[in-house]
């Protein structure tokens, strides 16, 4: 029977935060692709997903969230089987394969990964978690759990996705709390490994960095996306070109302004007045769902709202720092304002959690 309390506790900010943010995302789509000629626009497909995704974020409120503790073994598992039958016979796109094609739609693994990551993780920190935090032993199949996906996701080859997971873990694991012999000892073996793995990356990834330290190597080529997005974020000044005035995606100078380059366009048509507002949304995003875990009921919910607010908060500052140039370009989208349904489903997913844990932070 539903509990009418759930109603009376709904989370009413949250889902405001999320439909102005996504308004945002369809209003900068519009504009980023006004000037292409296609039969279905994408901020009409981008509006589809909003619709699925509000109501996959209300799906998944409706049930305890408790439950997800014994279905998180099964999870990680299907999800597992589905990275390997992307790596055995996924749709391959642009020389990455990453996807399964379903007819209607194609379905990302590694973007589910990233919700079921949390699950697995929040089930096993909140069983085990304590004062004194996690030994190097304790930590071998949270680093297990993390370390056998992030492995299938980089053979894809997805770098961005892998980071994502990873940072993922590493909050969570932060927030739980580690132990100073053990703290050292990952911090040490992560600068190893992060030295040891350029020889593991693609050219293209490799190129990726190189540019990164310097984009005017090759400024027609792999440094063209990173010069063009700092020109138009640059080019917006304090009060922007004004909407759908910005020369650099109008004029097609700047590429992927639909996805990962999104925030881009609306640099340079809202200026530094116009970021700062849509900063200020997600800032308020990042501390509502760091409150949803304080109130949380009991530590599951607690790992489950720190790990979606983790998701959302790296993949903001690793997209922003992108676009910029802080980071190198490795494809994460901006939460809720890149064009992309898997990304859109993957975040109200996210979405979804945190009002289940923030509707049933009284409910026992």
């Amino acid at each position: 029977m539903f509990d009418r309390r759930l109603l009376t506790n709904f989370d009413w900010v949250l889902v405001l935060i999320v439909l102005l943010l996504a308004t945002a995302g369809v209003v900068n789509l519009y504009s980023a692709t006004s000037s292409e000629a296609v039969h279905s626009p994408f901020y009409l497909k981008q509006l589809t997903w909003i619709g699925v995704g509000l109501v996959i974020a209300l799906g998944v409120s409706l049930f305890d969230y408790r439950h997800l503790q014994y279905a998180s073994f099964y999870l990680y598992a299907i999800n597992l089987l589905l990275l390997l039958f992307v790596l055995v016979a996924g749709e391959n796109r642009m020389g990455a394969t990453r996807w399964i094609r379903l007819g209607f739609m194609n379905m990302q693994p590694s973007e589910l990964m990233k919700i079921v990551i949390i699950i697995a993780l929040a089930y096993y920190l909140s069983e085990r978690s304590s004062l004194f935090g996690f030994s190097l032993l304790e930590l071998t199949i949270p680093l297990a759990l993390i370390g056998v996906p992030v492995v299938m996701i980089m053979k894809q080859p997805d770098l961005g996705t892998a980071l994502m997971v990873v940072f993922i873990g590493g909050t969570m694991g932060m927030f739980a709390g580690i132990k100073k012999p053990a703290l050292i000892f990952l911090g040490g073996s992560g600068g190893l490994l992060a030295v040891g793995g350029w020889f593991l990356l693609h050219a293209y990834q490799k190129r990726r960095i190189m540019t990164f330290l310097n984009p005017e190597l090759d400024p027609l080529g792999a440094g063209y996306h990173i010069i063009q997005s700092k020109i138009a974020v640059g080019s917006g000044g304090f009060w922007g070109r004004g909407y759908m005035h910005g020369t650099q995606s109008q004029l097609s100078f700047l590429p992927e302004r639909h996805t990962d380059f999104a925030f881009s366009v609306f640099a340079e048509e809202w200026g530094f007045s116009g970021s700062f507002l849509l900063l200020v949304l997600y800032l308020l995003l990042i501390l509502w769902g760091i409150y949803i875990a304080r109130v949380a009921a009991d530590p599951f919910g607690m790992f489950l709202a720190v790990g979606v607010t983790a998701m959302l908060f790296w993949h903001i500052v690793v997209n922003l720092a992108m676009v910029i140039g802080l980071l190198p370009v490795v494809g994460v989208p901006l939460p809720l304002f890149s064009y992309g349904g898997t990304s859109m489903v993957t975040t109200m997913l996210g979405v979804g959690v945190l009002l289940n844990v923030s509707m049933r932070r009284f409910v026992f």
